[in-house]
Order: C-alpha cells, then sequence, then structure tokens
C-alpha cells in the first residue's frame, strides 16, 4: 500500500510556537495552520522527551480536538513505518536541525507510547476540561 502523506512547510513563526521550550498562544483565523502548529508542537515535546500522559491539548471545537488527535496518529504512524531516509527528511523538517540516530529512535518509539500508556495524551475542548475539573472539585 503507497501511502501519500504530505506534512505541509511552516513559516518562521509557526516554527518559534512550536519550540517546546518557548510559552505559546496561538490564536488565528480559519484555515492559517492552527492545527499544524499545535500538533508540531506535541510532536516536538514528546521529542524532547515530555510523556504523552503529562500533555493536555485544548481546543475550542470537538472537530478540532479529533482532527488533531488524527493528525498526531498519521504522523506517528508514519514515522513508525518509514524508511530511515524519509524519516530523518521529516524529523529535520520538524525540528529545523540535523537528526541524530538516537532521534529517529525516539520518534519510531513514539507510537506505542501514546496508544498504549494509561490516561495517555488528553486531546479536549476547553468546554469539557472545565467540565472534568468540575466533576472533580464539586465544591
Amino acid at each position: 500500500m503507497t501511502r501519500n502523506i504530505r506534512f505541509y512547510k511552516k513559516n518562521t513563526e509557526q516554527h518559534l510556537a512550536t519550540d517546546p521550550k518557548s510559552s505559546a498562544w496561538v490564536s488565528a483565523s480559519a484555515g492559517t495552520g492552527k492545527t499544524k502548529v499545535l500538533t508540531d508542537r506535541i510532536l516536538r515535546l514528546m521529542l524532547a522527551g515530555v510523556a504523552p500522559q503529562k500533555l493536555l491539548c485544548l481546543t475550542f471545537t470537538r472537530s478540532a480536538a479529533t482532527e488533531m488527535l488524527h493528525r498526531l496518529n498519521e504522523r506517528l504512524l508514519f514515522w513508525n513505518t518509514a524508511n530511515p531516509n524519509t524519516l530523518a527528511g521529516d524529523l529535520a523538517e520538524l525540528e529545523q536541525t540535523p537528526v541524530t540516530t538516537s532521534t529517529m529512535k525516539q520518534a519510531r518509539c513514539l507510537l506505542p507510547l501514546v496508544w498504549v500508556a494509561p490516561n495517555s495524551m488528553r486531546i479536549q475542548t476547553i468546554h469539557s476540561s472545565c467540565e472534568s475539573v468540575l466533576r472533580r472539585f464539586p465544591l
């Protein structure tokens, strides 16, 4: 089966927003790449060693949350099955730095972490996140 997956290039500002060392608030009009930036940020955080269960991603709509989860799973599956040269190229574009073999090994190990880890990464709407806090602390 041939997979034709195209991961779009991002501009400099989008790359800065994906940096795990920075604090970023992404706000933009529809169709400008917010989901791409947030997905890349999650991937870069996990490559930097953040455990998936420590991540909480908030979006405005359920469809955006579903789309983020779909894109993350698609990218992680791609990393897990890509040949080494293709994987290195994709990681180099994401990080915008040369890729080491340890980064490639780490990228290939992320899919099982996300799929198997209990209470793995949470991608929710702001509304559902607030509801979960209210359920935990009803007073």
